[in-house]
Parts: structure tokens; sequence; C-alpha cells
């Protein structure tokens, strides 16, 4: 017998999407399409029973800014990110840059990026230094996560039974110093691919506030070294960098870290970040 055709339903609204998923709760959601490509290696595109594309949610698509907040809906692409401007941290603005290629970045999705079922991809580092918040509903509810608490766990991102993220709010607080690197495995299949990022921001040649996160198979982020910091006159005693390396390097040491490659690559980007710091 012939497999079955795949249905794709094109909802315009909320209550028009949870309608449909109430029907075919099998149904897979469709935003750019680039991390159902990126699962399959095969010559012929297989794709699922049942589709949900989103690209007809208007409500998902809108940009709006307020005086402490950007608010991007889950299906704006990363260039028209990018395309903000200013208006954009610029460590965020940075790490969606250095995602694939142009023609890529015009296709994927920002919610996309974020609800990757392989590992955190690239934006989950930047969103969780920023404090950003997602907006994840559901035919009952509609509620607020934060990015950390969202992408803290192994595995899939932190949905409930059929729920989508449908809006990102990030605030727009001024960082006078970003850095991100993305770490690149050095073999094929090689675990420890991901995002870096190094944020700070100061006042009167104070240093109030540093965060360092790696997103990837897991999330990295060691407050402790970050509250060391907090107030110190800039620029930085080499002594205090070095301490704030060795404050990284037990933290590493007490996680699990999928490659020691990956740490050294780590330890390397959080040294390169803080001497940027010193006399």
């Amino acid at each position: 017998m012939d497999a079955p055709h795949s249905q794709v339903f094109f909802p315009s609204g909320f209550s028009e999407l949870f309608a449909v998923w109430t029907r075919f709760p099998d149904a897979v959601l469709f935003a750019g399409g680039t991390e159902l490509v990126r699962s399959q290696d095969g010559r012929l595109l297989v794709l699922p029973r049942n589709i949900l594309s989103l690209n007809q949610m208007d409500e998902l698509q809108r940009i709006t800014r307020t005086e402490r907040y950007l608010e991007v809906g889950a299906m704006v692409k990363l260039n028209e990110i990018i395309q903000l401007g200013k208006t954009v941290p610029e460590v965020l603005s940075m790490t969606l840059r250095g995602i694939a290629g142009p023609f890529l970045r015009n296709i994927a999705t920002i919610g996309g990026n974020l609800c990757s079922s392989r590992r955190k991809m690239d934006a989950a580092a930047p969103m969780i230094a920023l404090d950003a918040r997602y907006e994840l509903r559901s035919a009952a509810q509609v509620r607020w996560i934060s990015a950390s608490r969202f992408s803290s766990l192994p595995g899939p991102p932190a949905f409930n039974r059929q729920e989508l993220l449908t809006r990102i709010r990030i605030p727009l607080e001024q960082w006078d110093y970003s850095l991100c690197r993305k770490m690149q495995p050095s073999r094929p299949g090689e675990p420890g691919e991901g995002a870096a990022v190094f944020i700070a921001q100061i006042q009167k040649n104070i240093l109030t506030e540093i965060r360092v996160v790696f997103a990837g198979q897991i999330v990295l982020r060691d407050k402790n070294s970050e509250t060391f910091l907090a107030g110190k006159q800039l620029p930085l005693d080499r002594r205090e960098a070095k301490q704030f390396v060795e404050l990284w390097k037990t933290y590493l040491s007490a996680v699990e870290i999928p490659s020691t490659i990956l740490q050294a690559k780590l330890l390397n980007f959080i040294e390169a970040g803080i001497l940027g710091l010193t006399d």
C-alpha cells in the first residue's frame, strides 16, 4: 500500500491553529524548514504526515519596540533582526551574523533557532545572557518563561504538550563590551558545537555587570565568577583577570563537558574576553 500523502495546513490565527492541532495531534510545526532539512540525510526530503505551517500567522511576524524592550515574533527571519541595526543588542546581532550564510538567514526564523530539538542553537547564548523572556502559548493558556529556564535542561526545550513559542522579549539594556564566538567541532561528529558570548556593563570605569554564556548540547554559565568582578575598577588588574579564569576552570571541572577540546576553546575565549578589560 502506498504511504498516505502529507497534509499541510496554513492557519491564519491561533484558534484555527489549535483546532487543527487538536484534530491532528501528530502535526509538526513548520517555520523556515531548516530544522526539517538538517535532520535528514537522504537525497529525497521526507515530510511528516501532518504539517502545521506558520507562514500565514501574521502575529508571529511582528516586531515592536518599547523604551525597555524589543519584541520579535517567532516567525521573524534572522536577517530581519540583523537589519534592525543598533536597535538590537550588539551581542545578539553579532551572533546572528555568524549563523550560516545570508541565504539561509533569509529563511531561518528566530523561533526555529531557539526551538531546535538537536541542541541549543547559537541564538540561545545571547538570549540567556541578555535575560530575554519567551511567550509560550497553548490552546488553554499563555505563559512567559525566561530564556535561561527554557534552555537549562538537557534535551529539547521546555515545552508543555501542544505549546509553541510565539514571541521573544529582549531587554534593551546598554552593554558596553560584547564578544561572541562560534565553537566548531575539530572533526565531523565530534561533540562541542555551540556559541559563546561575553558581555559587560561599565559605568564611570567601574565594571558593574559581566556575563559569560555558552549554549550547545548543554548551557554553561558561572554566576559565581560574575559576582566576583562586579564593582571592580577598570582596567582590571591582571591578577583579577587570572582569578576570573581560574573560577571558570573550577566551574568547568565540576560539570560534565561534552568535549575536552570544547573546554579548552571556551577557556581561551573567556581569557581573551577578560584580557580585553585589563590594563
